[in-house]
């Protein structure tokens, strides 16, 4: 039968020509914390189209995972950006959670040029041997590719979007910054500061006061990583700078709050915070059509 999405084909894409560390994606949850899997949203695919791709960069292929409705589009577009972890069950979750309700959600694995996560355990080796190794200038460059990808197979180019959690929170600041095209972002916790490097030399706080669209950001008051009084700097440097931002702290909720296959999992604030979210993009215009 005649693939209608066309969208086929690209599962099968060529694997990178120098040959990335990640062939394929976290097959699961991912290993490197404790797991609350029994607590763990599952959607399930019917009326979308989903599955593996390969999104084509310079040196080769990356591997992702998206999720969009059944049928032609164009569908607004949400970049999707992971954890440290990879882009496991629960990231691929999140995409099909997105194409529910309208979007043609994409997770890239962009760490897939320095390791293989799919094959770590240990949280502090994945941050020495992968996140502090991979550039900053490759990742928005990524991001890129993969929204142009998204772009030729059913997106809507005036309606793009980008979220992230943990790391990923992060990486939604820095392409806020970056990209000229976007409509909103939306940060699910994640660092604001940090200690810059040759290869990693802003953190998200330095670019508050340079982001070119609505940014909303969802932060735990428990989570030591960052500080309620540093995710009010960013608000602040944000807003002095005469840009949209918007941020929501949930007093009691530690980071990882909407990580539902985590110990750190918190219901009622991440099924606020996901409205939050849809309601965020609706409002800038990234609403689906009908």
């Amino acid at each position: 039968m005649p693939d209608s999405t066309g969208l086929g084909g690209l599962r099968a894409y060529p694997l990178a020509r120098r040959g990335m560390m990640m062939t394929g994606l976290v097959s699961g949850f991912t290993l490197a914390t404790q797991r609350v899997e029994a607590r763990a949203i599952h959607t399930d695919t019917q009326g979308l189209d989903a599955g593996e791709a390969r999104i084509p960069v310079p040196d080769g292929a990356l591997p992702a995972y998206f999720a969009r409705p059944a049928g032609k589009g164009p569908f607004p577009v949400v970049l999707v950006n992971e954890e440290i972890f990879g882009v496991h069950e629960y990231i691929r979750d999140v995409c099909r959670r997105l194409a529910k309700a309208g979007y043609f959600a994409v997770a890239t694995e962009y760490y897939a040029r320095v390791g293989d996560l799919s094959k770590m355990t240990d949280v502090r080796q994945i941050i020495r041997d992968v996140i502090a190794k991979a550039p900053d200038n490759q990742y928005m460059a990524d991001m890129d590719a993969t929204a142009a990808w998204a772009l030729q197979h059913g997106g809507d180019a005036g309606r793009v979007g980008v979220i992230g959690f943990c790391r990923g929170g992060r990486q939604t600041w820095l392409y806020a910054a970056h990209s000229p095209h976007l409509k909103a972002a939306v940060a699910f916790y994640g660092p604001l500061g940090g200690t810059p490097s040759s290869i990693q030399p802003q953190t998200a706080l330095d670019v508050a006061d340079r982001i070119r669209c609505p940014l909303l950001g969802l932060y735990g008051g428990q989570d030591p990583g960052t500080p309620v009084a540093m995710t009010r700097e960013a608000e602040a440097r944000a807003k002095a700078a005469h840009r949209t931002v918007e941020i929501v702290i949930y007093p009691d909720a530690p980071h990882g709050f909407h990580a539902d296959y985590r110990p750190s999992y918190r219901q009622a604030d991440a099924a606020d915070a996901w409205a939050r979210m849809l309601a965020w993009f609706r409002r800038f215009g990234m609403a689906p059509a009908g």
